[in-house]
């Protein structure tokens, strides 16, 4: 049985080099979704929220691999962020934060499969003595196709705080020298496990969609 590698079979999407921004078209697909507020180091929403997208995703993935006979890795974690003022987010206000949490899809799941997958998750959870899912937050995954298209995106090595400085070159230099504006949400793609990776070393993708001018 084959098994499918997003971050190989899509290598534009998931690589890059620090420093050095890269123009791509990024293409439809379809992502596991949820929408949140607040700041990500201390609300119990967002950990709520990815606690909740994990065993959704994997129990996925196993049903695809036994039912279908079609294996995959699960893709990496995603975020959109931003803020209803924009200024709470670029002055690092986090509590103003929103953010949708997400993680992609193959393109042979169907929503019939989510819903299933929810409630298999449910039934499995609800026999356990102690567990860390919010069924409430569970029922608020949805299942929705994102379309970015034309994006500038570069890699980012080391602490999520010190995204700063690369985000101000791509937003305030590199996109409007180059003859684009900016037009959707900030875009994360976290390619290195926080729990086992230190962080000078975590790796991510910051994208931004764009339209010429």
């Amino acid at each position: 049985m084959n098994k499918t590698d997003f971050k190989k079979t899509d290598p534009k999407l998931y690589k890059g080099k620090a420093g050095r921004f890269d123009v791509i078209d990024v293409s439809a697909m379809p992502f596991l979704m949820i929408d949140g507020k607040g700041n990500p180091n201390t609300s119990s929403e967002f950990v709520d929220a990815v606690s909740a997208l994990y065993p959704l995703a994997y129990n996925i993935k196993f049903h695809s691999k036994i039912k279908l006979e079609n294996d995959y890795v699960v893709p990496p974690l995603e975020g959109l962020w931003w803020a209803d003022d924009m200024s709470a987010f670029c002055n690092d206000e986090k509590d103003e934060w929103q953010w949708t949490m997400m993680i992609r899809q193959p393109d042979w799941i169907t929503a019939d499969i989510v819903e299933q997958m929810k409630q298999q998750v449910l039934a499995k959870d609800a026999k356990k003595k102690e567990s860390d899912l919010n069924h409430d937050v569970l029922a608020q995954i949805r299942f929705e196709t994102y379309h970015e298209g034309l994006s500038v995106q570069v890699l980012h090595i080391g602490p999520y705080s010190e995204e700063g400085p690369i985000l101000k070159q791509m937003h305030e230099q590199y996109i409007p020298d180059n003859g684009y504006t900016m037009t959707g949400k900030h875009h994360e793609i976290y390619l290195s496990d926080p729990r086992k990776t230190v962080p000078e070393k975590l790796k991510t993708i910051l994208r931004q969609p764009v339209a010429n001018v």
